[in-house]
């Protein structure tokens, strides 16, 4: 037995000493004095005796003020013990002392410190308070932060200018907070306060923030009416330019102010389409630049169509636009398939992209390019609408006005959105869409009782291709297909053996939607 005590000796000793130097630091008394100074600032010294340790604690420095603001308390002049802005660690048993900055606030008669004293564990704790003027009235509370619990002891001197307080037993988690009242005027001093983000506080809506939302949208948004009013709209043409016009005279093809095929889709709409280009190819067959073969091909098969060039076409004369389609189209070759439309083609549409807007420039329609208008617009619309966000985010967060920032976020919408709409026509360019319009109609009508039965062949070629810009491409297919004495063929259409004009609408029908398909492919153009 003897010899069992003395092998365990040793273990027993060493488990005692863990416990005692383990177990948890805490304070057994604190002896609090504060001295509230006429500047406001608040100097707490602190007699503090240690059990087991340092002592790490979290001073309370920001409690709820109202719903859109936090009262925040700060911490300088640390002696005795160290602060890292958020703990307060004491070594040692002695003196702690710091100042405490907006612990005094302003209430309705006078002037109210507030300020959490003490933190738990604590055996014990007694705090003495002096101030620059008469205390008016006391509380203390102990318990969590906002607890209604009263303290142990709360009173104050026969001199009515100290007041002291107590607290027994102080758990783990809670503290201690002393109210003393002052007379009016005695510091002066004002809570430091600090916004609290809330998404409900941020984006309140009351009598000044719908106000000013709507003012500003009315400002804002009028302003920019204001300007597509004056620069973004079409020059005004006389009603005299308005009207039905026909496509010849005297039997001769003779299109209203010359518009071509592809111009007048970029006119129209102010975008350079997949359909210009589609509508440009056929024009360029039906004009003598080249010939389109429709393959034979069995039922499975895909369509297929060998655009080939035509010797001696007066290529020089084609507008830039088209001399760079016509170029991308055959790549010093003489003859390809649709299908093999890709590579050279895809990147060489970019180029008739371009040179179509500058042509429209070049005719007097625009002053500017319409797509550099569009993207200026854009441009401005999502730098007002990032600015918007910027600024709804920044009321948001530091204030209770962010709804009036969602007024630079709709003009920003407004302006991208809008900015699709501002490039504007001369009056040149007026004129001409109205004739052009004027041209629509008369395909529309399909009145052609006047061209005599010799030139219809050519007349309603011609037609063709501003029927595929207008949309009425089956129609005036089949009026090119009926077409009598011409045999099997056109001049620019050949079809494969078996084949006559009574097919050539679904044939015209299928290359159109074919070819733009593989323009749409390039990405270069809108396709709607």
């Amino acid at each position: 037995m003897v010899s069992l005590v003395r092998r365990l000796g040793p273990m027993v000793a060493a488990v005692v000493t863990l416990l005692v130097f383990a177990s948890p630091a805490y304070a057994d008394q604190s002896a609090l004095t504060m001295e509230l100074r006429k500047d406001g600032v608040l100097h707490v010294k602190e007699e503090i005796v240690l059990s087991g340790g340092p002592v790490t604690r979290t001073p309370v420095l920001r409690t709820r003020h109202d719903d859109a603001n936090d009262r925040v308390y700060r911490i300088a002049n640390v002696k005795g013990a160290t602060f890292d802005g958020a703990e307060l660690t004491i070594s040692a048993s002695g003196t702690v002392e710091y100042d405490v900055i907006g612990a005094v606030s302003p209430i309705a008669g006078g002037e109210e410190l507030r300020w959490f004293a003490a933190s738990g564990p604590l055996e014990q704790v007694t705090v003495k308070v002096v101030g620059p003027g008469q205390v008016q009235n006391l509380a203390c509370f102990a318990g969590d932060v906002g607890a209604a619990l009263g303290c142990t002891t709360a009173a104050m001197d026969e001199t009515g200018e100290t007041a002291e307080f107590e607290q027994q037993g102080l758990a783990a988690g809670q503290v201690l907070t002393v109210v003393v009242g002052y007379p009016a005027g005695t510091t002066g001093a004002a809570p430091t306060l600090e916004h609290r983000f809330s998404l409900g506080a941020a984006f309140t809506v009351n009598a000044i923030t719908g106000g000013s939302l709507a003012l500003l949208l009315v400002l804002l948004l009028g302003g920019f009416w204001l300007v597509y009013w004056t620069r973004g709209r079409d020059a005004r043409v006389i009603g005299a330019e308005s009207g039905v016009r026909g496509g010849h005279e005297n039997g001769q093809f003779a299109p209203p102010d010359g518009v071509r095929p592809g111009q007048i889709g970029t006119l129209i709409d102010e975008q350079a389409d997949v359909i210009d280009v589609t509508a440009t190819i056929v024009d360029l067959a039906v004009r003598g630049y080249m010939r389109i073969d429709e393959q034979p091909r069995e039922t499975y098969d895909a369509p297929d169509w060998l655009l080939v060039k035509l010797p001696k076409a007066p290529v020089a004369s084609l507008l830039p636009y088209e001399r760079a389609l016509y170029d991308s189209i055959f790549d010093l070759r003489d003859e390809v398939l649709l299908s093999q439309l890709h590579g050279g083609f895809t990147t060489g549409l970019g180029r008739v992209r371009d040179a179509l807007y500058r042509d429209v420039v070049k005719q007097g329609w625009f002053t500017r390019r319409p797509d550099s208008v569009r993207s200026l617009w854009t441009v401005l619309g999502i730098v007002v609408t990032v600015l918007g966000v910027a600024g709804t985010v920044a009321l948001a967060m530091f204030t209770t006005y962010g709804l009036v920032g969602l007024a630079m976020i709709i003009l920003g919408a407004a302006v991208t959105v809008g900015g699709q709409f501002m490039p504007a026509k001369t009056a040149s360019g007026a004129t001409a869409l109205a004739h052009t319009l004027g041209f629509r109609e008369y395909l529309a009508a399909g009145d052609i009782s006047d061209i005599p039965a010799g030139q219809r062949a050519e007349l309603f070629s011609r037609y063709l291709p501003y029927a595929v810009i207008f949309d009425s491409v089956d129609r005036w297919a089949r009026v090119v297909a009926s077409i009598k004495g011409e045999g099997d063929n056109l001049y620019w259409y050949h079809g494969p053996a078996e084949w006559d004009l009574s097919k050539f609408a679904d044939s015209m029908r299928t290359f159109t939607m074919t070819t733009s398909g593989a323009i749409s492919s390039s990405r270069q153009f809108r396709t709607f």
